[in-house]
């Protein structure tokens, strides 16, 4: 035997004597799910038979609808709604157009929460600034009257890291432009392709700041407008004509899976059921709550879990992450235990991350041995979650993530090509597959799974 192989046997000869006699029934359950259908089902019914679900809007109620009728039929358990009021963002029109001896249209996306250039339009000079560091640093008679326009070099990654760095541009950049008294906004789409389809997403406003027009620019027009500006200055005739109309309700779809054992505590995953206007939403985030839900279905058919597994399709993440903080809200009082989400498109998963009370790591090691064959390596990393379930991992339930390959995700990460076609069956039949080994393992583990100590202790 190899070193490696002996290190292997000894690791798993380590695992608590439980895991051994449930070894078995995870590997048949992991590999019956790489022949999953439900999770397609799910992800083609939604974007199909719903389309676009922009929050808070007569779409993403009939989404609501949708889901129940859907989760009821599968047989899940207490399937309701939990609604809630939210501010209401809708889009308008959206024009950008070079003036002078190059008149030219561009092609832009307004950011969601974009204030408006009223029905009129404005025209000005642009001030170009290569980064958000660059517009932070400017003086603000270098930025008052005129149309800002960030750009940036985000590229593929696999965990998607730049997103967070290059992202910025998007969430203060508005802002910060409207305290120097810029006209309006410009920013290289927060993406990595090469199409004419620029990236919507959510920017963000600090109280007293009154919003400015905001839009991203496909990454085409955001190359062309940088050459143009290398021959000299250019001005722009720009129209974003959004709304805000007050509140509405969105809501949150629940339903479970009951455990036999109510004193071990709430397994609680899903994904988000709304989606930006511009496509239907098939990797952000319909795949995700049907890979979550398909998993669940599988741990259900095959028995009782220990756990209750808790599926929620949250509503409002992308206009700012209402549906998390409303189910925090409204289940404080419940014990959780633990919590993910997948809402990072379908494409292979390829390493984990978990956040895992001492008592509990051996959760944690027998993942490591149902996902190797799946091609899926343990990361150095903590797991954080994300919008949806970060409110309730902050209360210091564990968790653990599935990372998904982030190489394509980008390209078409809140764009019009947002469809079902970017879906890859075999590669949402591996999702699924990982999902039902975390379930498997999970809702049965029987250590108790506590309170993860917070950082630094």
């Amino acid at each position: 035997m190899t070193k490696r192989i002996l290190l292997a046997a000894a690791a798993a000869l380590a695992l608590p004597f439980p895991s051994l006699a449930q070894t078995h029934d995870v590997t048949a359950l992991r590999d019956a799910a790489l022949k999953d259908d439900l999770a397609w089902e799910i992800t083609e019914g939604l974007t199909t038979e719903v389309g676009q679900r922009l929050a808070a809007t007569e779409a993403e109620a009939r989404a609501r609808a949708w889901a129940v009728k859907k989760l009821t039929a599968l047989g899940f358990q207490n399937v309701h709604i939990e609604t809630y009021r939210m501010p209401v963002w809708v889009r308008g029109e959206e024009k950008a157009e070079v003036l002078g001896a190059s008149a030219q249209k561009l092609t832009i996306a307004a950011l969601g929460n974009s204030g408006s250039t009223g029905a009129k339009g404005v025209e000005a000079e642009v001030a170009f600034f290569p980064t958000l560091a660059d517009l932070e640093a400017a003086p603000a008679e270098a930025v008052k009257g005129k149309i800002v326009f960030v750009s940036h070099s985000m590229t593929p990654t696999q965990d998607g890291s730049q997103y967070g760095a290059f992202g910025g541009a998007r969430r203060a950049g508005p802002n910060l432009a409207a305290t120097k008294n810029a006209a309006a906004i410009l920013i290289r789409s927060i993406g990595t392709d090469h199409h004419r389809n620029p990236h919507t997403g959510v920017t963000n406003w600090t109280q007293g700041v009154k919003p400015i027009a905001a839009a991203a620019l496909s990454l085409p027009d955001a190359d062309q407008l940088e050459r143009l500006l290398k021959r000299g200055p250019v001005r722009l005739k720009l129209l974003v004509t959004p709304e805000f109309k007050g509140e509405a309700e969105s809501g949150n779809v629940i339903a479970d899976v009951p455990g036999s054992d109510p004193n071990a505590g709430i397994v609680l995953i899903g994904g988000h059921l709304d989606s930006w206007d511009l496509g239907t939403g098939a990797i952000d985030d319909a795949s995700g709550v049907g890979i979550t839900t398909a998993a669940a279905k599988r741990i259900m058919d095959a028995g009782q879990p220990r756990r209750t597994i808790r599926v929620v399709w949250f509503g409002a993440e992308e206009v700012g992450g209402f549906g998390g903080e409303a189910y925090a809200k409204a289940h404080a009082g419940e014990r959780h235990v633990f919590a993910s989400e997948s809402d990072f498109g379908a494409d292979r998963v390829w390493k984990f991350e978990t956040n895992l009370p001492d008592s509990a790591k051996a959760v944690g090691d027998r993942l490591a041995v149902a996902l190797t064959p799946l091609g899926i390596s343990r990361g150095r990393g903590n797991a954080g979650g994300g919008t949806d379930v970060g409110p309730v991992l902050r209360t210091g339930v564990a968790g653990i993530d599935l990372g998904q390959s982030g190489l394509r995700y980008f390209d078409y990460h809140h764009t019009p090509d947002d469809t079902l076609d970017k879906i890859d069956p075999e590669q949402l039949r591996q999702n699924v597959a990982a999902w039902t080994a975390l379930l498997a393992i999970v809702a049965n583990a029987p250590e108790d799974i506590g309170k993860v100590p917070p950082a630094g202790h």
